[in-house]
């Protein structure tokens, strides 16, 4: 199941601490596909078959299944690779990636399908068509590259990508709210797999957004994770696709909408990421540094906390804790940070775009804090 890279910067082994990459789903489509046609056409599978990505990169695959085979439509070949996720803690990693080749209807070109594992698209705002299978655009165009290199120019050729066990890992999955159904998607923009990128994470939020923007919803909710997502869909009665997963990436949703508003957006969290962007953290990850409690403290000072709640606050364990003892003193602790996350989150929308509202939940669901929204037009999700 090894992986090389020839001619290129390696992607491979660590280095001391530095984290092993791996390859995306699309690379290893690609390199399955290229394999079964080598076999349909020339009745020889290359094992490894080196494919050619963006960047220069020419990576190698070892093929894991071979095998050719005739039904009522014809001759057929197949190939999978097994997929190789580095130290990403990608969900699927160690999947078969199978590609199916077989020749096609006389005039109809390279055709890409959905195997067994594979979504199809049945919402509209993904970078796919509808009834198309969830295979993004660059994906779309290493593999079509990686058969061109096998097959003479016009060749009519059917692939079907399958991905083993990918139906059930989609459920695991945002597919299901995003429209795509039967399986996982098959993405990759450069064809490497960085470890912990956040890059398929933004990814999900802009086509969370573009879905709720075709689907005409006009009130979405960004949430930093399952307890806030759930507080907020059932405070607003939102539909599914309104509902954007951003996790830590508060400044990518802001961003994204900058560029793509809708008419109305509520951001909702725990005490803990709130009370970050209230004090300008745009990624919200630990790593980018922790809540400032004196900052909290002074905060709290400014509606009326005296000079040993200030001490406790500043003295806290965690956010939560501090958020509790002010709530003991019975001061709007919350409503004060959600303020200041709102100007933060304002800021880097612009003045003219979405209308924009702050919630703050604690671990039960419970709201404890709320911005003024500007207008009364979050009731707008239809």
């Amino acid at each position: 199941m090894a992986t090389t890279e020839i001619d290129s910067d390696s992607d491979g082994g660590e280095q001391g601490d530095r984290l092993r990459r791996g390859w995306t789903t699309g690379a290893c489509a690609a390199a399955a596909a290229k394999a079964a046609c080598s076999a349909l056409l020339t009745g020889h599978f290359p094992d490894p078959v080196q494919i050619r990505l963006p960047r220069d990169r020419q990576p190698a695959f070892a093929l894991a299944q071979q095998q050719v085979g005739r039904d009522a439509q014809g001759q057929w070949a197949q190939a999978a690779v097994i997929k190789d996720s580095g130290d990403d803690p990608d969900i699927t990693n160690g999947a078969a990636i199978i590609a199916t080749v077989a020749h096609g209807q006389p005039n109809t070109g390279l055709r890409l399908c959905a195997g067994e594992g594979v979504g199809t698209v049945e919402r509209p705002g993904l970078p796919v068509a509808i009834g198309e299978p969830a295979i993004n655009p660059e994906p779309r165009r290493y593999i079509t590259q990686a058969v061109n290199d096998i097959a003479p120019p016009g060749s009519d050729l059917t692939v079907h990508i399958a991905i083993r066990g990918g139906a059930s890992l989609a459920a695991h999955t945002l597919n299901p709210r995003l429209g795509i159904v039967g399986g996982l998607s098959v993405l990759g923009t450069t064809g490497v797999l960085i470890p912990f990128s956040c890059a398929a994470w933004i990814h999900s939020i802009q086509r969370g957004i573009d879905v709720a923007r075709a689907a005409g919803i006009r009130h979405i909710a960004a949430s930093t994770g399952r307890t806030s997502e759930q507080a907020v869909q059932a405070h607003y009665g939102l539909s599914d696709a309104a509902l954007i997963d951003m996790g830590d990436f508060v400044g990518g949703v802001l961003k994204y909408l900058r560029r793509h508003p809708v008419p109305f957006l509520t951001i909702a969290g725990g005490v803990a990421k709130i009370t970050k962007l209230a004090q300008g953290f745009m990624d919200l990850h630990s790593r980018c540094g922790q809540a400032d409690l004196a900052q909290l403290a002074a905060v709290a000072a400014e509606i009326g906390a005296s000079p040993e709640c200030q001490q406790e606050i500043s003295a806290a364990n965690t956010v939560a804790e501090a958020f509790g003892r002010a709530r003991r003193a019975a001061l709007p602790l919350g409503d004060a940070i959600a303020a200041r996350a709102h100007e933060q989150a304002r800021a880097m929308l612009g003045a003219d775009q979405p209308e924009l509202e702050v919630l703050i939940f604690d671990r039960q669901g419970q709201q404890v804090g709320a911005s003024l929204a500007s207008s009364n037009s979050h009731h707008l999700s239809p």
